[in-house]
């Protein structure tokens, strides 16, 4: 489950150029596009400008190079020329880039437009949850501890955290062990090290954590019908503590 020095920093570059990719994203007017414009011209961009491979295209079968989640989406929603993105929507989109034999995985979600008060304030706290996880890796902690930390702030935040899907290994596969849950107790779970690299990606519900799958066979969406929001980073153990592989440029993390 580690990573050589030599390893971590190819998959450094692949996060560097993941987080140009949500770059170029922040610059555009996504509301009116439709989610396959977007899942296009990311694919152009990974390809064309940045010689990287879309490592989620073909991945168990998916034909589309991101995610689009919108609203009751909770992942693994699938572009589509028919979904216009509207002023009040929000939107995760999950990509993920391949360089070097590498993976990097990151996902953030938009507001489109003038969004209501109780849509950014889900947003935001599901922003600062990714962020507990964040803060809670360092060597010697368990995954427990940073499970618990999402956990603690979703729920002061009166939300729910989604159990069904998890962070996890990454590398030269886009899933590896170990499995990174966004939930549970504190001194448990699998023991960090230096070396090690995964995602978090904590998916918080306003109503309940129940999901299901449609018709589709990939688009979770809440069992209520109310919204939900996910931010994810690939990030490495250190000597000292963590390091964010998928930085982009300009984030500004939450206060601690």
């Amino acid at each position: 489950m580690t990573k050589t020095p030599a390893e971590i920093e190819l998959m450094a570059e692949a996060g560097r150029l993941l987080a140009s990719v949500f770059a170029h994203l922040d610059a555009l007017p996504l509301a009116g596009m439709s989610t396959l414009e977007i899942n296009d011209r990311v694919e152009a961009l990974i390809v064309g400008k940045l010689g990287a491979r879309p490592a989620s295209k073909g991945q168990y079968g998916y034909g589309f190079v991101l995610n689009s989640s919108r609203n009751e989406v909770v992942c693994h929603g699938v572009p589509s020329r028919d979904e216009i993105l509207a002023d009040g929507d929000i939107v995760n989109l999950d990509i993920t880039l391949e360089k070097h034999g590498y993976i990097a995985d990151s996902s953030k979600t938009y507001l489109i437009g003038d969004v209501a008060p109780s849509a950014k304030r889900l947003v935001c706290t599901a922003y600062e949850a990714l962020w507990k996880g964040i803060r809670a890796v360092r060597p010697g902690a368990r995954l427990g501890d940073v499970g618990h930390a999402i956990e603690r702030h979703a729920k002061r935040g009166g939300y729910s955290v989604v159990h069904e899907y998890c962070g996890h290994g990454i590398g030269r596969e886009m899933h590896e062990d170990p499995q990174v849950l966004h939930f549970g107790k504190p001194g448990t779970g699998t023991r960090l090290r230096e070396g090690m690299v995964f995602t978090i990606e904590p998916m918080l519900n306003q109503g309940r954590r129940t999901v299901r799958t449609e018709a589709d066979g990939w688009t979770v969406v809440t069992a209520d019908g109310k919204l939900s929001a996910q931010f994810e980073h690939t990030v490495a153990v250190t000597g000292k503590g963590v390091r964010v592989l998928t930085l982009r440029p300009g984030e500004k993390p939450p206060a601690a």
